[in-house]
């Protein structure tokens, strides 16, 4: 498989801000047949926040084998998770590619499992790799992960940048159940639950990332 940056391909549409649709390579990359049957996908009304991620898994891959990597990860999470199928909505490699992650459409606004408590009205993007203090994060990754958010967000003429109101809907995210609390709206895993995900690294180039998207929605 050639290795490239995800290149922006789509046209904006008539939201005020809405950002270019990025290539997304498809589900049927990475999955393949014999994978356990999965209950269908869920879907809120619109997705007005996205949480970034980093897998916790290793750095120096090749491009080409992501598909097996995601593959394991999946095997990992509805294996040792039990969970239905990978929680991840979005994966971004080191190349800058966007992989498909979670069934259900990547144009409609598929409930996750990759935030406790805050899967509803958000979306997964996980950076494949461990970002923790020091690591240096790829260009082509932020740039992937700012251009899947801006389209995503545009959808609903979010920006990037502002902070978002989210329901909590489990007591075991930084929130206690049915809190409503303000959020960024490109927020770090950490940002609604106990964790140091995505990595010190990856955290600190979060306001780079929301400026970047907020560009690629056409704002100032």
């Amino acid at each position: 498989m050639e290795v490239r940056p995800a290149h922006l391909v789509g046209a904006r549409s008539a939201v005020l801000h809405a950002a270019p649709m990025p290539r997304i390579v498809p589900r049927s990359a990475w999955a393949r047949g014999g994978m356990p049957k999965q209950p269908p996908p869920r879907y809120d009304d619109k997705v007005i926040a996205v949480f970034v991620h980093h897998t916790d898994s290793p750095n120096r891959y090749a491009c080409a084998d992501v598909p097996r990597i995601i593959r394991a990860l999946y095997a990992g999470q509805i294996g040792y998770r039990r969970w239905d199928d990978i929680g991840y909505n979005f994966l971004v490699d080191r190349c800058g590619r966007i992989y498909e992650g979670r069934a259900g459409g990547v144009e409609r606004p598929v409930t996750g499992a990759h935030t406790q408590g805050f899967n509803h009205r958000t979306a997964g993007i996980a950076a494949i790799g461990t970002f923790t203090a020091g690591v240096p994060v790829p260009r082509a990754m932020t740039a992937a992960i700012a251009a899947v958010a801006a389209w995503k967000l545009g959808l609903a003429d979010i920006d990037p940048r502002t902070k978002v109101r989210l329901i909590s809907s489990n007591g075991r995210s930084r929130y206690e159940q049915g809190a409503t609390v303000l959020l960024p709206a490109l927020a770090g895993h950490r940002d609604g639950y106990a964790t140091t995900c995505p990595g010190a690294a990856l955290s600190a180039l979060l306001p780079a990332i929301r400026q970047r998207a907020a560009h690629l929605q056409g704002r100032r």
